[in-house]
């Protein structure tokens, strides 16, 4: 019995290493943590800058009134001939139009008119436009072409030239005279049309004549090398305005006097002309 005993206890003690070997093997179970739930990221839309190349560009959405804005700021407007010469001008011989029907480029036209002041369009054939204004024009071939073939037609015409209006330009230029106009002008562009300056010419003195609605007559002067240089405004010259171009009255003095004749008479190259 005695040696049963001491044979378990050996038993036991020879166990004890491995059992101390297996609880350190065994690693320690992981504390249970609660999960946390994760944000997805949030989501950024962000828009495509196209390439200058790119055939999608045009496919992009824009806003209406900023799309209107930068076609008007990028599309090259044309000047409106009736600027300076009013909206009560009525078409005379030989003007030439631009008669042009909205939603039918077909229709569209370049006409001059005639020495009747007759003009002949798309399927109306002949009509007379001389004495009318542009509106008044508007309507009367609109109302030609509502009569059979178009419904509520909106019409357009534009002056591009005109013959019956003119200016005269006088006094110190090189060709002096009445000049038809055959759209707008300015006071550089009138006088290059008299052939610049003349003799004894004061160019700080050029005057514009105007009359005015109320038939009162009334007076700019102008100094054209200012003009020339951009430190002012070229004026625009209206229909029958007359420019008048000063004399230096000195030169013109000395030119008239008995001086000028003793110059002459002492300058031998006088003689040669």
């Amino acid at each position: 019995m005695h040696k049963m005993w001491k044979k378990l206890a050996w038993l036991a003690m020879a166990a004890q290493p491995w059992g101390a070997m297996a609880q350190q093997a065994v690693p320690a179970p992981a504390p249970v943590v609660a999960p946390v739930p994760v944000q997805p990221p949030a989501r950024v839309d962000t828009v495509r800058q196209p390439a200058a190349n790119d055939p999608a560009a045009n496919q992009l959405p824009r806003d209406p009134a900023a799309a209107k804005a930068a076609a008007l700021a990028g599309q090259a407007q044309p000047m409106n001939a009736l600027a300076g010469f009013g909206a009560d001008y009525r078409i005379g011989p030989n003007d030439l139009l631009d008669i042009e029907v909205y939603g039918v480029t077909d229709l569209k036209r370049t006409v001059r008119v005639n020495s009747t002041g007759m003009v002949s369009l798309p399927l109306i054939g002949s009509m007379a436009l001389a004495g009318m204004t542009a509106q008044q024009a508007e309507a009367a071939i609109a109302a030609r072409y509502g009569e059979k073939y178009l419904q509520d037609p909106q019409i357009s015409v534009f002056i591009k030239e005109f013959t019956t209006q003119r200016v005269t330009i006088e006094g110190a230029v090189a060709k002096p005279g009445i000049y038809p106009l055959t759209g707008q002008i300015t006071l550089l562009r009138a006088m290059a049309l008299a052939g610049g300056r003349g003799d004894l010419a004061n160019l700080d003195n050029v005057m514009i004549y105007r009359t005015g609605p109320d038939g009162k007559l009334t007076s700019s002067m102008y100094d054209l090398d200012l003009v020339r240089s951009g430190d002012i405004p070229d004026p625009v010259v209206l229909p029958e305005d007359v420019i008048v171009v000063q004399r230096k009255p000195v030169r013109v003095l000395l030119r008239d006097s008995a001086v000028s004749d003793f110059i002459n008479l002492l300058n031998p190259f006088n003689y040669l002309k």
